[in-house]
């Protein structure tokens, strides 16, 4: 009888998954894409969380031929003009989007769409923020920053998207050493190790959280 309850349990939870409604991401991108791609590859077998279209403001970044390898749609949007938030709105509602994901996105997210989307806006920032946060501080100057000031640790930041740059509620911090012969080049590299191990896996956990 117990065995038999067990496994009634796990066909439900199987049910449940199977059943749950698939949870669209679209990636905001504005540079190279290389976290966009883990993103993207990351959740190509999930039944329950798909990258289903790719944002960039950049027309010549490379995150797009990376979503065409990927077999992706990406849209350039210049994030400028009012009829740029109304395409934006209108390729959000096509792909029936549940989640927006910043990757490397350097623009202000409209505040129209923060209103739309409330607390389903995340984005990962290269250092333990409130630290090393704001406009302008991004990439290499983060990590340049990092080290003219002499910290001993450095990290990402995965947290949710307000009006404000790198304001949002904190999700998660993962950390790394730095080094006394680190440069700004090899804390970069150690950083990205933690995104690509990290990010995916945070978002995972954040939106099927939100959808349980």
């Amino acid at each position: 009888m117990r065995r038999r309850f067990i496994w009634l349990c796990a066909k439900m939870v199987v049910f449940l998954k199977k059943n749950r409604t698939m949870q669209k991401i679209a990636v905001f991108a504005s540079g190279s894409g290389t976290n966009c791609e883990n993103l993207i590859k990351y959740f190509q077998k999930s039944t329950e969380i798909q990258v289903a279209v790719v944002v960039t403001n950049n027309p010549f970044a490379g995150v797009i031929e990376r979503a065409s390898d990927l077999e992706t749609d990406c849209y350039i949007n210049l994030f400028q003009t009012a009829d740029d938030f109304q395409t934006l709105d209108e390729i959000l509602d096509e792909y029936e989007i549940s989640w927006i994901v910043l990757a490397g996105f350097l623009k202000l997210v409209p505040s129209e769409i923060i209103g739309r989307y409330g607390c389903k806006i995340i984005n990962i920032h290269p250092a333990l923020l409130p630290a090393y946060g704001g406009k302008g501080m991004y990439g290499m100057k983060v990590h340049e920053a990092v080290i003219e000031a002499g910290d001993k640790e450095s990290g990402i930041t995965i947290h949710y998207v307000n009006e404000k740059y790198d304001e949002g509620a904190i999700i998660a911090q993962h950390k790394c050493s730095v080094d006394p012969h680190d440069t700004a080049e090899t804390l970069a590299a150690k950083i990205h190790e933690l995104e690509y191990k990290h990010f995916p896996e945070e978002v995972e956990k954040e939106i099927l959280k939100k959808s349980e």
